[in-house]
């Protein structure tokens, strides 16, 4: 096989066409197997094989520096840089990331899976460059998969023209992302754009125009004009070359010597250039190229010889909660709007969608701007519902902030991925969200213990006149009997204890609060077990309840520095304002604040303490540490 003979980007630089294109077969077949195994991003990276390869073949990377975009197409990256062998351990805990990354390999320079920055990047690596002891060393971005759909990637292709640096952005269109209009004219105006004969007689023409006896200027202007009527009338650029930014293409992206051709030609420019690369998402594989939703965008583990199944592919746990909340909802309220940010399959609004089309907006990978056009509908009288990954909450913090927070409007927002989400890692876990709702006065905090709870939450979300978070996990939901799923506003009870211990549980830490009860009772320990349910505002009973016991412990899955447990503790302190007696102590556990690497929730739950075992440890070393203390006072 080729692909073993491949260990460098340089082992690239002698195949002819032929190996090429078996090798760009192998590594499909490559991805789809490890894929298979492991789960991850397939449709994405199988449409960028030649891509990479060309890419790799035009340029001397690390030397010359390759950024990608939307990390998630980087797989062929991660093959041809001599990665290949630690294929297996992909996405899995100390194994290969599924994204680039810098403690890997030197060829990754930006630890990139949040869409639309890599602009951002190129221009200031760019800057950086042009001002060192090697500028002659290029710049590319890679984008697309939708990423050019996020607005920061405009502010980063607006300085990258305003600037005039050398940056090659390879836009790779698979149809999931801004297209320019293609036509065969335009394909002829893109190999006639880059001859270096014609780009040598344009100049002297230009040249010899300005210099012509008092109708010079005149004449040198017409000619400039001639091209811009051209470029508006046949060619897509026009909207590209205003910002100053060349434009070429479209080419063809799965063609790797004429991708290579035009990006060694395009390096020579002598400023930013787009390259405007056409690719098939799921190229390659069957089962990848008949998904019309997402090209198999993420896979599930799944058998290779057929592709992962309906039921492999369908939204599981609380997210499937979620899907059918919404449905139901839809049926009650018509005010009730869907939002979403390139992401209506994972994040469960796909039935929504199909159900009530009029009533559903994806508005692309642009968070902030969902947030803001949420607040919008609300101002007019619908009541929209934002659902994105808690991850990509932080986007739009400042929407969700001033725009929703300060106007007080009835805005729902659906954090999916909240908590430690496992296999992506840690740009990727939900760790944050909590801390940053409790920022935003005003917003109340649900947060599901179970699956029944999700349409209990959703409906008095809806019922009120503010803004307010449900915030869920990914994965399987606890389904419970419908005599445990609490209502409105207030905490649920679980267990009334002795009055040593209780334990306040946010979320899908109920479950692991029981296991570490469970394990507490043989010390002889009865600890008081509260789901808090609805961590803004605290209910007053949980709270006054939490205030009568030695020591209340509070467990979230997210941050705990600023989180759900560091409000509750103020909370139980503010009781302690004369007259109230003195209130007991809080131990607060959650997430440290630290980048936490990718591997399965459960082992990295245990890691944390936050399993019922590390809880359990927690209370009795707590516990210990309150006996030696009044041990020492006696």
């Amino acid at each position: 096989m080729l692909l073993e003979t491949i260990d460098s980007p340089a082992d690239l630089r002698a195949l002819d066409g032929n190996q090429l294109a078996q090798l760009a077969a192998e590594i499909r077949e490559f991805i789809v197997q490890a894929v298979s195994v492991t789960a991850g991003h397939l449709g994405s990276n199988l449409g960028a094989v030649e891509l990479t390869l060309a890419v790799h073949r035009a340029f001397n990377s690390p030397r010359d520096v390759i950024l990608w975009d939307t990390g998630h197409q980087a797989y062929t990256h991660k093959i041809v840089t001599g990665r290949r062998a630690a294929f297996a351990t992909l996405r899995q805990a100390g194994g290969l990331s599924g994204y680039p990354s810098r403690s890997e390999s030197a060829h990754d320079w930006v630890e990139n899976s949040h869409a639309s920055t890599i602009l951002s990047y190129a221009h200031g690596v760019a800057a950086a460059i042009e001002r060192s002891s090697a500028p002659d060393r290029k710049v590319v971005a890679v984008i697309g998969d939708g990423s050019l759909t996020g607005g920061m990637a405009y502010e980063g292709l607006n300085n990258l023209g305003h600037s005039g640096s050398r940056v090659v952005v390879v836009l790779n269109d698979n149809g999931r992302s801004y297209a320019p209009t293609v036509s065969r004219l335009s394909e002829s105006l893109t190999r006639i754009r880059l001859h270096p004969g014609l780009k040598s007689v344009r100049s002297k023409l230009e040249e010899a125009l300005r210099v012509l006896p008092a109708v010079g200027p005149l004449a040198y202007s017409s000619l400039q004009g001639m091209y811009s009527a051209i470029r508006e009338v046949v060619e897509p650029p026009a909207f590209f070359e205003s910002l100053g930014v060349r434009y070429v293409g479209p080419v063809d992206g799965h063609d790797v010597l004429g991708l290579e051709h035009t990006l060694r030609q395009a390096a020579d420019f002598d400023g930013p250039i787009v390259i405007h690369v056409l690719t098939h998402k799921g190229r390659g594989y069957a089962p990848a190229e008949d998904d019309d939703e997402k090209c198999l965008h993420d896979a599930p583990v799944f058998d290779p010889a057929v592709g992962p199944t309906e039921a492999e592919r369908a939204p599981k746990g609380y997210t499937q909660a979620f899907n059918e909340a919404m449905l139901g909802i839809g049926e009650d309220f018509p005010q009730v709007v869907a939002i979403t940010a390139a992401m209506p399959g994972p994040t469960g609004l796909l039935p929504f969608q199909a159900r009530w089309p009029d009533r559903f907006f994806d508005v692309g990978i642009a968070e902030g701007h969902a947030v803001t056009s949420a607040a919008g509908m609300a101002m007019g009288g619908l009541r929209p519902v934002v659902a994105v990954y808690s991850t990509f909450f932080s986007r739009a913090f400042d929407q969700a902030n001033l725009d929703v927070g300060l106007h007080g409007l009835p805005v729902v927002f659906a954090l999916d991925r909240a908590g430690i989400t496992g296999d992506d890692g840690p740009s990727h876990h939900g760790v944050l969200d909590l801390a940053l709702a409790l920022k935003i006065p005003g917003l109340t905090i649900f947060a599901p213990s179970s699956n029944g709870e999700m349409s209990v939450m959703l409906r008095s979300a809806l019922d009120l006149d503010g803004p307010a978070v449900v915030r869920y996990p990914k994965g399987a939901a606890r389904v419970v009997p419908h005599g445990q799923v609490g209502a409105g506003l207030d905490a649920r009870q679980i267990t009334a204890g002795d009055g040593e211990v209780c334990l306040l549980a946010i979320g899908k830490m109920v479950e692991a609060a029981e296991d570490a009860a469970a394990l507490l009772a043989v010390d002889g320990m009865r600890p008081t077990i509260w789901d808090v349910r609805v961590v803004r505002p605290l209910d007053p009973a949980m709270i006054a309840d939490a205030a009568r016991h030695a020591l209340v412990v509070t467990v979230e899955d997210g941050v705990r520095e600023g989180g759900a447990g560091a409000f509750v503790a103020q909370t139980i302190a503010d009781l302690a304002a004369p007259p109230r007696r003195p209130t007991p102590p809080v131990l607060v556990l959650g997430t440290p604040t630290a980048y936490i690497p990718h591997g399965k929730p459960a082992a990295i739950h245990a890691q944390l303490g936050l399993d019922g075992p590390g809880i359990a440890a927690s209370v009795i070393g707590a516990r210990q540490n309150a006996e030696t203390a009044a041990s020492v006072t006696d």
